[in-house]
């Protein structure tokens, strides 16, 4: 019983670090997503979403952690580390972590739309060459109030998730465009 408390205060010591790179990413306007990787006692990689500002369908919070991690590092086999990230990750980011071999995923929340490590289905069960450990509902709570209150704002705002992403990129190429 011991070592089970001791393993879930680790898991949410790195958890409230995944959630520390959401809030950077609610700061910034985006989805409040955050992800770190942990090789040992050690953060190696950290990454929040950031598919907005930059434009970019690639730039989910897992893949940012991922790849900070593979160039702190200097290889791509992550075998020895473990991903903990605020939702549930979608297909393309469950692919990313069974191509770096990431050990164990850690995730806070569910994701009913998306999510492909359980939710609509687990990539993670299907017979690839890598099986990543998977463990559920850390912080959920904290992690699905993090994403509820994003989105509970910007209908406050007016705006719903079309009409902010549409405004979000009418305001980028506002500023790209030079001003007469």
């Amino acid at each position: 019983m011991e070592e089970e408390q001791k393993v879930q205060e680790v898991a949410e010591r790195y958890m409230r670090e995944a959630l520390k790179e959401a809030a950077k990413a609610a700061e910034a306007g985006e989805v409040p997503i955050g992800a770190v990787v942990v090789k040992g006692d050690e953060i190696v990689g950290r990454g929040h979403n950031r598919r907005e500002g930059s434009r970019n369908a690639l730039a989910h919070a897992e893949l940012l952690a991922i790849d900070d991690a593979c160039r702190r590092l200097g290889g791509w086999r992550l075998w020895e580390c473990d991903l903990y990230v605020t939702l549930e990750p979608c297909p393309m980011c469950a692919g990313a972590i069974i191509n770096s071999r990431i050990r164990t995923v850690y995730y806070g929340a569910d994701d009913d739309k998306a999510g492909s490590c359980g939710s609509v289905v687990n990539l993670f069960d299907l017979p690839y060459n890598h099986r990543p450990q998977l463990v559920r509902g850390i912080l959920a709570d904290e992690c699905s109030a993090a994403l509820k209150d994003f989105f509970r704002e910007l209908r406050e705002k007016g705006g719903n998730g079309k009409n902010w992403k549409l405004n979000r990129a009418n305001a980028k190429n506002e500023e790209r465009e030079p001003k007469n």
